[in-house]
């Protein structure tokens, strides 16, 4: 009961904060709100930063990073390294629903992952294997509230593939969004639109429409990247201007703030002077501004984090993002 009368309550409010699904299918505007179906979102009690505090007690910079982000709501990502992956997710799922939390959970195994930027490739071996973990990864969840980012980076990487891939690719994404439609009806999905200078905001509509953007709830800008709010808000309106434009629809959009409270220097894979960002449920015309990355997580061999690889964690980097040197 307590969960019905919060989601009638905010329901309503939901409709403030998004001024662009206005355009979205009759089917997906039907989903239960999986904000107000939780009293806030969760915040990973083993997450890397966390994991890191709790053994590092005497470190100088253990407190900061206890405090300035292991305390915080952050995405969990999931791909082959998760092992079983409807245990993996439904173990983190139940223990947010436990807490009466809304996790933010990223998939992140489709074959060919990274074409482009090469630090985190690999992937499901196959389209099938692929839609069988999925599949799995969406059972998983089943009727608990959720959030899902669907595979960061697989569309912005078109320019690495072939135009047989590419068509392989939206197929698959189209059944991740129809795995999620089928299994986990209070779940809201996001195909993820890269960020402000990697693809034209009208070529990143047609990517959208592609994959299925039209049954996902929304797309998500500037995962693992720095560009400033503004500018992916502008970005973000841009692509909604053109799905309206071309397609006759647009959708809410998640801009991730975990690394971008100094912006962009040009750079994209382990910059120096970056500073973690500001978290809302609104910001320039975006639905939400979330953590998506984890900061002081490697982009992979490169720049500050030069000897790691994608997704270590580097308590040197997250101690001066936290400071912004």
């Amino acid at each position: 009961m307590k969960r019905l009368l919060r989601t009638l309550v905010a329901s309503a409010f939901a409709c403030l904060l998004l001024p662009l699904a206005s355009g979205q299918p009759a089917a997906a505007s039907a989903q239960a709100d999986p904000i107000g179906m939780t009293s806030g979102f969760y915040t990973d009690p083993h997450s890397t930063p966390a994991v890191w505090a709790a053994a590092n007690p005497g470190d100088g910079r253990a407190a900061a990073i206890r405090d300035n982000i292991a305390s915080r709501p952050m995405a969990r990502w999931f791909g082959a390294w998760s092992g079983d992956i409807g245990a993996a997710v439904s173990s983190y799922v139940g223990a947010a629903d436990a807490a009466d939390k809304l996790p933010v959970l990223i998939a992140y195994n489709i074959p060919g992952r990274d074409a482009c930027g090469g630090h985190s490739g690999g992937g499901a071996g196959t389209p099938s294997a692929y839609r069988t973990w999925i599949s799995a990864f969406a059972s998983a969840i089943d009727s608990r509230p959720a959030l899902v980012v669907i595979e960061p980076d697989s569309l912005g990487d078109f320019s690495c593939l072939s135009q047989a891939r590419i068509d392989e690719r939206n197929g698959m994404l189209r059944d991740a969004l129809a795995q999620f439609t089928a299994h986990a009806p209070n779940t809201w999905t996001y195909l993820d639109a890269g960020n402000p200078a990697w693809i034209g905001a009208d070529t990143m509509a047609q990517h959208l429409d592609g994959a299925g953007a039209r049954q996902a709830h929304g797309f998500t800008l500037n995962i693992s990247n720095y560009y400033a709010t503004g500018e992916n808000s502008a970005y973000g309106n841009a692509v909604n201007g053109s799905l309206s434009a071309s397609y006759g629809y647009t959708k809410p959009y998640v801009i991730d703030t975990s690394r971008n409270g100094n912006g962009s220097n040009g750079a994209w894979c382990n910059p120096g002077g970056r500073r973690t960002g500001a978290v809302s449920q609104t910001g320039g015309g975006a639905e939400m501004l979330l953590w998506l990355k984890t900061p002081g997580e490697s982009d992979g061999d490169c720049g500050v984090g030069a000897g790691s690889v994608a997704g270590q964690f580097l308590p040197e980097v997250a101690y001066k993002m936290i400071h912004g040197y």
